[in-house]
């Protein structure tokens, strides 16, 4: 009997993908190791790279533009890289990241600070522009220096 849906064995990989219509057809992912399978992206990571991403949504940017960049492709990344992990892992991943979404989204609700998901998904970059440098200092002039 299947675990839920289209999950037979947990201990495998998730056997849908775009290329089997995510299982409607009776085509099977390549093998484990092979480069096809980087395309073979089933339900379950499409899935754990969009609860990481709402996850990251409701915290903070981090200030430094390279851990934004970071932090901004990490989700997607992810996605791919554990395509080929374990369903039940991803199940748990996916499981985890939902309950923290939902934990956090009422902790900010029941202090007070409505969280504004799409409204933060939707905003703008604030664009960030660097101090002037100040300029750099003069030596001093030779009358001047202390003997």
């Amino acid at each position: 009997a299947p675990f839920f849906g289209w999950l037979h064995d947990l201990s495998a990989p998730d056997p849908s993908s775009l290329f089997n219509l995510f299982g409607l057809l009776p085509w099977d992912a390549p093998e484990p190791g092979s480069l096809l399978q980087l395309v073979f992206i089933g339900v379950l990571p499409i899935l754990l790279g969009i609860t990481m991403w709402l996850q990251q949504k409701l915290n903070p940017a981090p200030s430094d533009p390279v851990q934004q960049q970071i932090f901004a492709w990490m989700p997607w990344v992810f996605m791919f890289m554990l395509g080929s992990f374990a369903s039940g892992l991803v199940v748990y991943w996916i499981t985890n990241n939902t309950i923290t979404f939902v934990q956090q989204y009422l902790i900010m609700w029941g202090h007070g600070k409505r969280p504004d998901l799409f409204g933060n998904i939707r905003a703008p970059k604030a664009a960030v522009k660097a101090a002037p440098a100040a300029p750099p200092a003069k030596p001093p002039s030779p009358k001047n220096r202390k003997k």
